[in-house]
């Protein structure tokens, strides 16, 4: 069979060649365009979905509410509205919600919000049980008050992760430069991604932190703390299919980066700030890079100037954009989408708007939309072409998979050509993929010389 497969190789190169190097250095990313969703808010800032299985999305305003868009259609009636608690504006104000795993039976939810005092709270709050739109705004129960220097850089987002637990983005405090290196410093929570249960009680604490965290009990270092050398983390997502983290840390003076985190990661990592701004010494201008874990992905001040995380299309409806991470500049209105192939990425400005992007989330379906500043409004963003026959419809709970695209097309552009030979190269002998789009053209979770004749069988001249 090796043998054979060898031969293979060789006929293909040899008669394929030219072409496959053509179409690789032509390599892109699948065309996109952007539509009108909803409008009428007021600085939105974060949109979420409650994992309830209902056509809900929940959209945060900056000023202290959240709204509820239900079938399409933006409700009157606010789900929260604790504007009277919340200092806003600027880099202040509510600036996320984070719905409980369980949220479908319990009801909880949690915010972050800059008090009166400046101060970063993460409160917990119950949506009526007589009305799924309406939260009691009476249920509050503060979780964790994080001290703020400034009023800048505060960080805001929150998720709960695949493991159940919630992980907060934290500024470094504000003041240029980093003035106190709280990014380096484990014994503040300024300046990290933390990790905490909040549904659990430990003595005085109002939530427990998991044993599993990197510094847990560690002399020196919170315990809070999953990972540091943060500057200001604007918008984290989690891959919903494989897990991994995707952290969109805001620059100084040059450099907006991507940071990237594996679902088997322990923790633990240091993003560099202030020792690096994206994969540039910063202070000392002569650093070392020993220990420091560098961006996936960065862009300079030239094309924007504080960069919006953004989230991993999973959707049904445009097979040719899943795995791609889309992301996006505040300042510029200019959108990339960053892939993973193999041990490489790839990463490609994809938009340039009007636009002012300030946070990116998804629907039960998988559907990607971000908030806009400049308009008050939501936004979906969409492949051009026709959906993949046999996708799914949008109300279906089955995922796509090898039998929705042609076999052997793993960048699903409709076509097999010398790109998704690339994609069979750089994942052959890995195991636990995760379909066509890594290489896995039976579905059988392994890449190997079964997945190569398939492409063969299928190859497009």
């Amino acid at each position: 069979m090796f043998k054979k497969l060898i031969l293979s190789l060789i006929f293909v190169f040899g008669l394929f060649g030219l072409m496959f190097f053509e179409r690789a250095s032509a390599q892109s990313f699948p065309e996109v365009s952007i539509k009108p969703y909803v409008s009428g808010l007021d600085k939105p800032l974060n949109i979420a979905n409650p994992g309830d299985g209902t056509n809900r999305l929940f959209v945060v305003e900056q000023v202290g509410r959240i709204r509820v868009i239900e079938n399409d259609s933006l409700l009157n009636e606010p789900f929260l509205d604790i504007s009277s608690k919340v200092a806003c504006c600027y880099e202040q104000g509510l600036l996320s919600i984070a719905f409980s795993p369980n949220y479908e039976s319990n009801g909880y939810f949690y915010v972050n919000y800059t008090n009166k005092s400046g101060n970063t709270t993460i409160s917990r709050f119950s949506v009526l049980s007589a009305n799924p739109n309406r939260a009691d705004s009476s249920s509050e129960e503060i979780i964790l008050t994080v001290n703020q220097p400034a009023g800048n850089h505060n960080g805001g987002h929150m998720e709960f992760g695949p493991d159940g637990y919630l992980y907060i983005g934290m500024g470094d405090g504000g003041g240029s430069g980093g003035p106190n290196n709280n990014g380096q410093n484990k014994n503040t929570l300024l300046g990290k991604m933390l990790r905490i249960d909040p549904e659990n009680a430990s003595g005085s604490l109002n939530y427990s932190i998991p044993s599993s965290n990197p510094f847990y009990n560690q002399s020196g270092a919170r315990g809070e703390i999953w990972a540091y050398g943060l500057r200001n983390p604007w918008r984290f997502t989690f891959d919903s299919k494989t897990g991994d983290l995707y952290i969109a840390d805001v620059g100084q003076f040059k450099l907006e980066e991507v940071n990237f985190q594996s679902a088997n990661s322990s923790g633990g990592q240091n993003y560099g700030w202030r020792i690096m701004e994206g994969t540039s010494c910063f202070n000392p201008s002569n650093c070392s890079q020993d220990g420091i874990t560098l961006p996936v992905a960065e862009y300079n001040h030239s094309q924007g100037c504080s960069i919006t995380g953004g989230v991993v299309y999973r959707g049904y409806e445009y097979l040719q954009l899943d795995g791609i991470y889309f992301y996006a500049d505040y300042c510029s209105g200019r959108f990339w989408g960053l892939r993973k192939s193999g041990n490489s990425w790839q990463n490609e400005q994809i938009l340039t708007t009007q636009y002012e992007p300030t946070s990116f989330g998804r629907d039960k379906n998988g559907r990607v939309f971000f908030t806009d500043f400049a308009n008050n409004a939501v936004y979906e963003i969409t492949g051009i072409t026709t959906p993949a026959s046999g996708t799914p419809s949008p109300t279906s709970s089955a995922s796509p998979t090898a039998s929705s695209a042609i076999p052997g097309d793993g960048n699903f552009d409709g076509r097999v050509d010398g790109l998704d030979f690339v994609i069979w190269v750089d994942n052959y002998g890995n195991s636990n993929v995760h379909g066509a789009h890594d290489g896995d053209f039976n579905n059988d979770e392994k890449v190997d010389g079964l997945d190569f004749v398939i492409w063969v069988d299928n190859y497009t001249v």
